[in-house]
Order: structure tokens, then C-alpha cells, then sequence
């Protein structure tokens, strides 16, 4: 076949006027992909990545691009302005998060509010005891969403839990990215939906449907919980033995919270959206909203934070660089996946450079070797701008956290990169709260102590070392 296939591009050769109809299409074809990409209004570095990259795939960079380049939703907009204006309580913020609250409720819709207990949950060996009784006490309604749900023995037990909730008629409704939890067969999900409950999948793949945008590089990475309307549970941590030591001794270190109070109303209103978004149907929104009891007084502020592709303005990424550049003492910031851009990159290097505690906890090797690359691309410019770096293993760190000081953090399902602050749909919570940061700062201690620190005249093999991680900084913009 290839014999064949290149006697005939050898003839085709031949014939001036097909050379000529190829290079007119080539060049049509460049010209239109190169204005569908330039009028995306990107940041010129990954516009051009996307350009160059696609230049060398004849034709099939146009599908390429269709299906995994990034891409505006719009959707529940009204929602959120009508949620950015509605009263809330009004907590002494500190100076610090009076702009930060500002700024979030511009940006995400979600006004500050408060919290009466807020729970650090380290690991599936706390989290997933603590969402269990949650959800086994549970009278009215279950809602989760999340990315990831395995059909293990985690996922086996979160299912047998929410069908025996809803046997007892309790609502119970699950909305699961269709990528992420791709895994999990219709025999899984029987006992649940044969009891009652509801399932959802965000973004199921429809690359059948060439007309239709498919979204499979629109994630939601979110991994949400609201029970009763009285507990939510927010943070990074998915529903797999990935992330449970008890079962597995490789399991990924992470970060979950369970909070009580009127921010879990907040967490309700977000899951709303996403379940609307996926399933069109609002006929439970009426009477759920009866159901929704009167919250505890709280004292720690709190916020939401959420962003996804159908907002322009990149919450939790504004949120990071604002709280960085804002830091008087400290910032201390904990990520699976440190693929900064420009803003954020200058955020932490001129912090350190004006005598500011920066630290960086990454995993000594994560999960994609292109990603280790890249992330160790950053070490020299960090380094030498005083960022003390430490790498954390033989355990994979999924931590997703940033303190700020000694009272403000951000702790929720966003990575420090790209993907995370444009492309996926996630979820964070803004805490000015000292009792919460000295229990993350107490933590983040700990795990920077068991850490290696990395050295600025590090071992740099050219083959194994500064040649991959060069050559992975070129994509930097698409990670």
C-alpha cells in the first residue's frame, strides 16, 4: 500500500497544474486555521504554539484543534449575576481580603460568606470515613460531582452508600465527568439507579457529531459534596483507591475540606449549575430551595471560588496571583502540576525577590514525565530569584493548596498550570481564617520537612535532564 500510495504522489508530481491545486489548498488551508485561532484572542506565546503545531499536521490539525483547543461555553450567566448581587453577611474581612473578595465576587459571582466548622481532611484514609457518615445520615438529599469515580473498592462503597440513601427516598444525584470516570460500566451504576437515584455525565463524548462542538478537552475537575444542605465537602481529592494508603501504599497525598455553615449554600448553588448545565432539567431546584435549613453562625470568611471555560475571566487564576503579590511574610504554595504562566510566574519571583518566605512543594515525579519536565523547566528562574523549591516522594503530592501569610489560603481542585486555570471547570475555596491557615501551615510544615529541597547547581544531565525539560517548556502554553 505505501508502495502504491507514493507512485501516485510521485505522479501527481508530474502534472503542474495538481501541484498547483495542492499548494493553493495548503495555503487556504493555513490561512483559514491560522484566523479561526488568531480571532481566540489567546496569549500570543500559546496562539503561536498552536499555530506552529499545527502547521506541520496537513488537514487533520484542523480536527485537532476542533476537539482539543481551547473553546468558550456559554451558559448559566444570568445565574451568576444574579448571585453576585443578592445580600450576604458582611465578616471583618482582614485589608488583605477585603480586595481578594472583591475581586473573587467580580470574577467567579460568588459573594463571601461564612463557615462554622471547617475540617482538614488529609488523604482518602479522612476523607472518605468523614463523606460516608455524611452521607448515611443523610434525610433529604446527596449531591456529588466529581472527575473521578473508579468502580473499586472506593467506588464500590460510595455507591452501595448513596443506593441505600436513596432506597430510604432520599434524593440522590451524581454528576461524573464522562473522561475522567470513563472507567466506571452501566452494571456499576445499577444498585444506584435501580433504588432511585439520579446520574449525570458532563461533557460525554460526541465525536460522531461532527457539527457539534464535542468539548473532550472541557473537563469538570470539580469534586464537590453537599448533603441535607447542611455538610459540603470541597477540595482535590477524587473517589478512587488512588487516594486511599489503606489500600494502597502508593496512594497520592491530598487535601479535602468539610465545611458547615452558609457557605455550603454556595457549594448547592454550584452544583445546580453543573447539574442543570448536564441535564436541562430545573423541576428540583423549588423544592429543594424549601428544603435548605437555617445554617449555623459562623465566624471564619470564606468564599467560593469557581471558573471554567465559560467565564473570560479566570477566577481562580486572578486569585492566586492577586494573593501572591499581596503577601507581607509568606507564601507557601503546595501543587501536583507547577506549569505557570507569565503573570504568575512574575507574581512568585518578584515576591521572593522582595525578601517574601516563597516556597514551592511539587512531586519529585507526577504522574506524566512531560509534565516533570516542565515543572523542573521552572527551578532555575525560580531559584535564583530566592524561591526556596522542595520536591515531595516517593508518594505522588496531589495537594492543591496556597497559604498566604498567617490567615488567608486557597485550598480546592485547581492546579497551578494552564489546563486547570483556563480549561477545566474547578472549584476552590478563599479562607481568611487564622485558626484554618495555622492548621494548613502546621501541615504544609510537615511535608515540607519530609521533602527534598532542590539546589540551584542540581545534577543537569543534557540528555536526561536540560535537553527534556527545554524542549518540554516549548509547550508550556498547552499543558
Amino acid at each position: 500500500m505505501e508502495v502504491v500510495l507514493l507512485q501516485l504522489w510521485n505522479a501527481m508530481q508530474g502534472i503542474p497544474h495538481v501541484r498547483a491545486w495542492l499548494a493553493a489548498g495548503w495555503a487556504a488551508y493555513l490561512l483559514g486555521l491560522s484566523i479561526w485561532i488568531v480571532l481566540q484572542k489567546r496569549e500570543p506565546a500559546a496562539t503561536l504554539s498552536w499555530l506552529i503545531s499545527l502547521a506541520v499536521l496537513p488537514y487533520i490539525g484542523f480536527f485537532i484543534y476542533y476537539v482539543f483547543g481551547p473553546q468558550r461555553l456559554e451558559r448559566h450567566r444570568a445565574r451568576r449575576r444574579i448571585r453576585s448581587r443578592l445580600p450576604e453577611p458582611e465578616p471583618a474581612p482582614t485589608p488583605v481580603a477585603l480586595e481578594l473578595r472583591t475581586l473573587a465576587q467580580a470574577t467567579s459571582g460568588y459573594a463571601p460568606t461564612t463557615a462554622c466548622n471547617i475540617t482538614l481532611l488529609v488523604d482518602g484514609c479522612d476523607k472518605y470515613p468523614a463523606l460516608l457518615n455524611a452521607i448515611a445520615r443523610a434525610r433529604h438529599h446527596v449531591h456529588l460531582e466529581y472527575y473521578i469515580l473508579e468502580p473499586d473498592r472506593t467506588g464500590h462503597a460510595i455507591i452501595a452508600a448513596l443506593a441505600e440513601r436513596a432506597k430510604a427516598g432520599v434524593a440522590v444525584r451524581l454528576l461524573l465527568d464522562a473522561v475522567g470516570s470513563s472507567r466506571a460500566s452501566a452494571g456499576f451504576f445499577r444498585p444506584l439507579l435501580d433504588a432511585g437515584g439520579e446520574l449525570a455525565w458532563f461533557h460525554p463524548g460526541r465525536i460522531w457529531l461532527p457539527w457539534r462542538r464535542p468539548w473532550v478537552n472541557l473537563r469538570t475537575h470539580r469534586k464537590l459534596a453537599i448533603v441535607d444542605g447542611v455538610v459540603g465537602f470541597i477540595g482535590g481529592i477524587n473517589l478512587t483507591d488512588e487516594e486511599d494508603p489503606r489500600v494502597r501504599p502508593d496512594a497520592y497525598r491530598d487535601l479535602h475540606l468539610r465545611m458547615q455553615g452558609e457557605i455550603v449554600r454556595k457549594l448547592q448553588d454550584l452544583f445546580i449549575d453543573d447539574w442543570v448545565y448536564a441535564t436541562g432539567r430545573r423541576d428540583f431546584i423549588s423544592a429543594l430551595a424549601c428544603a435548605m435549613p437555617d445554617a449555623c453562625d459562623g465566624s471564619a470568611r470564606v468564599q467560593l471560588l469557581a471558573s471554567g471555560p465559560d467565564s473570560p475571566w479566570e477566577a481562580i487564576h486572578r486569585l492566586h496571583v492577586h494573593a501572591i503579590h499581596a503577601a507581607e511574610s509568606r507564601v507557601w504554595l503546595a501543587t501536583p502540576y507547577f506549569v505557570p504562566g507569565e503573570a504568575a510566574m512574575m507574581a512568585l519571583t518578584s515576591s521572593a525577590l522582595g525578601g517574601i518566605d516563597v516556597r514551592l512543594l511539587v512531586p519529585r515525579m507526577s504522574d506524566s514525565r512531560l509534565v516533570t519536565w516542565c515543572v523542573r523547566s521552572f527551578y532555575d528562574e525560580l531559584l535564583a530569584a530566592g524561591v526556596k523549591v522542595y520536591e515531595y516522594g516517593p508518594r505522588m503530592l496531589h495537594t492543591k493548596a496556597l497559604l498566604v501569610d498567617d490567615h488567608l489560603a486557597i485550598v480546592g481542585s485547581a492546579n497551578f498550570d494552564n489546563r486547570s486555570f483556563r480549561l477545566n471547570f474547578e472549584a476552590s475555596m478563599l479562607i481568611d481564617d487564622v485558626a484554618f491557615a495555622t492548621t494548613l501551615s502546621n501541615l504544609l510544615s510537615g511535608e515540607i520537612d519530609a521533602a527534598t529541597p532542590v539546589h540551584a547547581k542540581r545534577a543537569q544531565p543534557l540528555l536526561t535532564g536540560r535537553l527534556p525539560e527545554a524542549l518540554a517548556r516549548l509547550l508550556a502554553p498547552l499543558l
